[in-house]
């Protein structure tokens, strides 16, 4: 009777066990769907990942351009020197492009 009941518990073990494991396989099909969605979705979110890393480069290194800029006007001996060769590079740079 003992060995009936191991064997039923094994079994239904077992069958709980696939129904789990085919599920998920069932969620990840439905998270990424088809090659071409996958492939459309990641593609289309590192061209906007791209756009907006730029966009955040270009807006820190203005800041600090400006706060530089603004450093080398309380006329500090020393760092102003090294800020204003700097300042100078920066801006012959934009003007060749």
């Amino acid at each position: 009777m003992l060995e009936k009941d191991i064997k039923i518990l094994r079994e239904k073990i077992d069958l709980l066990n696939y129904n789990l494991t085919k599920n998920r396989l069932m969620d990840f099909y439905e998270i990424f769907g088809s090659r071409k969605e996958v492939l459309f979705r990641n593609l289309f979110s590192g061209i906007w990942r791209g756009v907006g890393i730029g966009i955040g480069v270009t807006i820190v290194t203005a800041i600090i351009i400006i706060i530089l800029q603004k450093i080398v006007k309380l006329n500090i001996p020393i760092i102003s020197e090294y800020i204003t060769d700097i300042v100078e590079i920066v801006e012959k740079t934009k003007t060749i492009r």
